[in-house]
This record gives structure tokens, C-alpha cells and sequence, in this order.
């Protein structure tokens, strides 16, 4: 009997384990990854700010880098948010960035301004470019980028003005209701309106205000000054020829395909393995969106596809050195803005009027309770 216990226990112990096997996955240490940071890091990072510096790393399962990689990335904006719509309602649950380049030493770095708060997705593939050498994988990476504070500080005030006016025009309303000869409304209510009227007049000047003062003085760098003059699509000098093609004309929440295309003009054969400096600026604002350094494939091509987020015309600019001199080419791409829906305005105006019309029935409310509880006394 005894042995059969035994039996028992060793039989439900393999049973166990086994299903443990089974129910917990296999852990990322024994295989293939893709490992990230930015610059800055990640609870740093300013929707609509500086652009964000990504590093891509691929290791094998021991933690060494896989060598030889081409990498096929793809950068996701966050979903859609009906009820608390973003800067760039049009740019939420697209696509920002495709990009593919190869990977020597198995790093890619490039640099991205990030339009929006929320969870972006990074979805990487990566394949040998010599077969064989190792296996491909795929990977999906999460970049949490946070809200701009200076967003909730706006916010916080324009609520606690509306929760304030509300208050006081409920105060008002719940009073001495009595028309005096010739009045449509009550005195109380008149002042009410008037109040409303200069708060509104007040905030529209200092929007306005605010804007021209920032068309007036938009943010510009001047490294860019020189750059900004109007490029070539085509340069040729000491036998090596740089083109570039793609979109010239494109909408917010599309993509705009690029292609930079290197060809030895002796040989007529396309130039494989050759590093192009790539960069894409904002002609409104003087200030750098993207840019990456990339080797071209075997048919001389670098591509990828970009999504220009804020409506604003931008200039593409690709810069190599061969053959000990300096090619660079550019073109402009013209974007068509796309303007929030009608319902993201409405639902903003909805919380908004909301807030106020609640904060007036609470003001009432106080009022009617003073009234009870000085009639009381």
C-alpha cells in the first residue's frame, strides 16, 4: 500500500509540473529581443516637444547583439479617446512612422517628435541580412509618453473659473427674483449676464493675444538657417549620384513614402552600404520633427514613410559623404490640415457648460439654504 502512495504522490507531482510547463510562458531571457531607451526618458518627454532620441538594440538569448540586421519598424500613435479627445484628434490611431534600414551592429537610432500624450506601440521586425545567420523575430514595445502638465495647469484654472462664475451666478439667481418698473429681468440676473459677458470678452482677448504674440515670435533655430534654402532633388559629384523622390504632397493622419536612391554614375550600378543623414524640418517653425541615419540596400534605396502630424509644410533633407565629398539634396512636402471633428468640439464644449451649469444649481442650492436657515433664526 505504501508503494502505491508513493505512486500516487509522484504521479500528481508530474501532473503539476507539467501543467505549470504549460500555463506559464517561456521567459524572454531565453530568446531573441529588441531592447530601448530614449532620450530623454520616457517621464520626461513633452507631447509636441523636442524630438525624442529612440535607440533599437537587438540580442540574442544570451544577451549578445545580433549583428547583420535589417530592421523593419513601425511607431503606432495611441487609440483614438472620444471622451478626452488629444492636441491632434485626426493623428489618434495612425501610423507615425515606418521605417526600414540596416543594422551592422545590430543599433538603430532615430529621433521622432511624439505629436500626443499616450501609449505609442513600437512594433519591430527584424531579419539577417546574411540567411541563416539567426532567426527572425518579431517584437511590439510600449513608449508611454506622458500629458504636457502645463495642460492640466490651463485646465484646473479655466475649471476653477467656470466652478467659481457658476457659484457666484447661482448665488445671484437665488436672490431677490422682484422686477422693478421697466425691467425684463431681475437686477440680480442682469448682473449675472454682465459678468459673463466681460469674463468671455477677457478670455477671447487673451487667447487672441496669445496667438499673435506667438505668430510674431514663432520658436526658430537658426542652425537650420542655411539648410532652409531651397534644395535640389538630384546632386552628382566625383561619380556617385543622390536622388530623392517620394510624396510631395500629402494630409495629417496619412503617411508621405520617401525614398533616397544612391547610384554609381561609372559602373551605372546602384551603391549598396553607404550611410545617408536624414532629417525632416518644419518650415513654420524652423525646428527639426525627424531624423535618422541610414545605409542604403542592395538596390542603393533608403525608405520609410512619415506621418506629418500638425498640417505645417516641411522640407526633407538627405546628406552623404562619398568619395570624399559632401552630396545633399531636399524637397518640400506640402500637408493638408485637417480640422477636429465637429463632435470632439461639442463634447469640450459639453464638459465645459456642464461644469457650469452644475456649479450654478449648487450656488442656487446654498443660496436657498441660507435663506431657510436665517429665516429660522
Amino acid at each position: 500500500m505504501q508503494k502505491f502512495r508513493y505512486l500516487g504522490l509522484a504521479l500528481v507531482a508530474s501532473i503539476l509540473w507539467v501543467g505549470l510547463s504549460l500555463a506559464i510562458p517561456p521567459s524572454l531571457g531565453n530568446q531573441s529581443r529588441v531592447e530601448f531607451h530614449t532620450t530623454p526618458s520616457l517621464n520626461q518627454i513633452t507631447p509636441n516637444g523636442e524630438p525624442v532620441q529612440i535607440s533599437l538594440q537587438a540580442k540574442d538569448a544570451t544577451g549578445h547583439p545580433l549583428n547583420d540586421a535589417e530592421f523593419n519598424i513601425q511607431l503606432l500613435t495611441p487609440p483614438k479617446t472620444p471622451w478626452l479627445s488629444s492636441d491632434f484628434p485626426i493623428v489618434e490611431g495612425t501610423t507615425l512612422l515606418e521605417l526600414t534600414t540596416q543594422a551592422p551592429t545590430g543599433i538603430v537610432t532615430f529621433a521622432q517628435v511624439m505629436p500626443i500624450r499616450g501609449n505609442y506601440r513600437l512594433n519591430v521586425a527584424l531579419i539577417p541580412t546574411q540567411p541563416g545567420a539567426w532567426q527572425p523575430f518579431q517584437q511590439s514595445l510600449e513608449l508611454a509618453v506622458p500629458e504636457n502638465p502645463v495642460k492640466y495647469r490651463n485646465g484646473g484654472i479655466l475649471i476653477a473659473i467656470l466652478i467659481l462664475a457658476g457659484l457666484g451666478g447661482g448665488w445671484l439667481i437665488g436672490g431677490d427674483q422682484t422686477l422693478e418698473s421697466g425691467e425684463v429681468v431681475p437686477q440680480r440676473v442682469q448682473l449675472l449676464l454682465s459678468g459673463v459677458i466681460v469674463v468671455a470678452i477677457a478670455t477671447l482677448l487673451y487667447v487672441n493675444i496669445s496667438a499673435e504674440v506667438a505668430s510674431a515670435h514663432p520658436h526658430h533655430d537658426h542652425s537650420f538657417d542655411e539648410e532652409l534654402i531651397n534644395a535640389a532633388p538630384v546632386e552628382q559629384s566625383n561619380n556617385l549620384e543622390l536622388q530623392i523622390t517620394g510624396d510631395q504632397l500629402t494630409q495629417v493622419g496619412q503617411l508621405a513614402q520617401q525614398r533616397i536612391h544612391i547610384q554609381n554614375l561609372t559602373t551605372g550600378n546602384p551603391e549598396a552600404n553607404m550611410p545617408v543623414q536624414v532629417k525632416t524640418i518644419d518650415l513654420d517653425h524652423g525646428r527639426e520633427t525627424f531624423s535618422f541615419t541610414g545605409l542604403s540596400d542592395r538596390q542603393g534605396d533608403v525608405t520609410w514613410g512619415q506621418q506629418f502630424f500638425d498640417g505645417a509644410p516641411h522640407r526633407v533633407i538627405a546628406e552623404m559623404n562619398g568619395n570624399g565629398s559632401t552630396l545633399q539634396v531636399g524637397q518640400d512636402i506640402d500637408v493638408e490640415a485637417i480640422a477636429p471633428p465637429l463632435s470632439v468640439r461639442l463634447i469640450s464644449l459639453a464638459y465645459l457648460t456642464g461644469i457650469f451649469l452644475v456649479s450654478t444649481l449648487v450656488g442656487l442650492a446654498i443660496h436657498r439654504r441660507f435663506l431657510r436657515l436665517s429665516l429660522g433664526s
